[in-house]
């Protein structure tokens, strides 16, 4: 087993269409994005056997004066399955992986899956994950569909929201202007321009992904980022005014964009992570007739030998205070902190 950069391995993303498993998350892409964007460095664990990965585990190495020095399966990544041939000798593979981790000093290894091979941590966290099975087609898809959710994309179209798919820079900015509000919603400090600026030069740009972007009155209301690569597609981010609520442009947002997929010949579509006790975005991708999967958090603790919990910096009280926060303060401590957060 190899510690390998996508980046330098010219057919990396064959090699990966090849292997059984493989998500947009695995790519060359999704590692020059968290690599140039936050100098994170990439520590790729794997083995090529036959033309395909028989083990892949991608890791980054956080090198925070904050946080640390740890290893995380991958920052500002949902999820990121190991990739394991032959699952019984996970427990072997895992056990080098944390043996190379305590050389390089690591303070502790974060991993997010749904398919870990070691049977004895208990999960630090744990959120749901939704996959949408697109080789339906689209008008079978459509009927699977709750009827609310139907009704609320007919709505969309009946109150005049037109949905854009777009690979501009122009769309990009616009989508960040809506992220931004959104982030704010919630209370959390806005990812930095500079990330989507990088999503967009390594993936939308590169047609490995797009922009749908709601339009009413030629006011853009609503918009996601998807991402795709060979049969594998995944929702990364979605924002909206919230002004805008009532004529349903998410619910539109997303119909336009399955259609693209679908187009492109992806198969499977993931929705992304869901916190367990945020029932409006449960409803929301349980309306598209999605499958309903766990996702759970890791984290080795090398100081202690064993695995722990995950401390979130992200408390109630510090929502309140970034929900009150002006936009461009806001902006300047995303750009400041999320390096360290990983």
């Amino acid at each position: 087993m190899d510690i390998l950069d996508p980046t330098r391995i010219p057919d990396w993303d064959q090699i990966l269409l090849n292997t059984p498993g493989y998500s947009f998350f695995h790519s060359s892409a999704w590692t020059r994005v968290l690599q140039e964007s936050y100098g994170y460095s990439p520590k790729y664990f794997a083995e090529i056997r036959e033309g395909r990965f028989s083990v892949l585990i991608p890791i980054m190495e956080v090198n925070s004066f904050l946080t640390g020095k740890r290893g995380v399966s991958l920052p500002f990544t949902d999820c990121c399955d190991s990739v394991i041939a032959e699952p019984r000798k996970g427990p072997q593979i895992w056990g080098k992986i944390l043996a190379s981790g305590a050389v390089q000093g690591w303070k502790s290894l974060e991993v997010r899956s749904e398919n870990f091979f070691l049977p004895d941590p208990a999960p630090a966290a744990s959120f749901f994950s939704h996959s949408l099975d697109l080789s339906k087609g689209e008008k079978i898809l459509f009927c699977t569909f709750r009827d609310s959710t139907r009704r609320n994309i007919k709505k969309a179209v009946r109150q005049g929201v037109e949905v854009r798919i777009c690979d501009t820079f122009e769309a990009t900015k616009e989508f960040y202007r809506l992220h931004c509000l959104t982030r704010k919603r919630h209370g959390l400090p806005p990812q930095p321009v500079y990330f989507f600026k990088s999503i967009y030069a390594n993936i939308i740009s590169q047609d490995k992904g797009f922009i749908a972007l709601a339009d009413y009155n030629n006011q853009g209301i609503a918009g996601a980022v998807f991402f795709h690569f060979g049969e594998a597609g995944i929702f990364k981010f979605g924002a909206s005014d919230k002004k805008f609520q009532h004529l349903r442009a998410n619910n539109l947002v997303m119909w336009e964009a399955i259609k693209r997929h679908l187009q492109k010949n992806v198969k499977r579509l993931s929705l992304g992570r869901t916190e367990r006790n945020n029932r409006g975005l449960l409803q929301f991708k349980s309306g598209w007739g999605a499958k309903q999967g766990v996702i759970n958090y890791f984290n080795y603790d090398f100081g202690r030998q064993a695995f722990s919990s995950i401390t979130s910096p992200v408390t109630e009280f510090s929502k309140k205070i970034f929900t009150h926060f002006p936009s461009s303060l806001a902006r300047i401590v995303g750009s400041l902190l999320y390096k360290h957060l990983g």
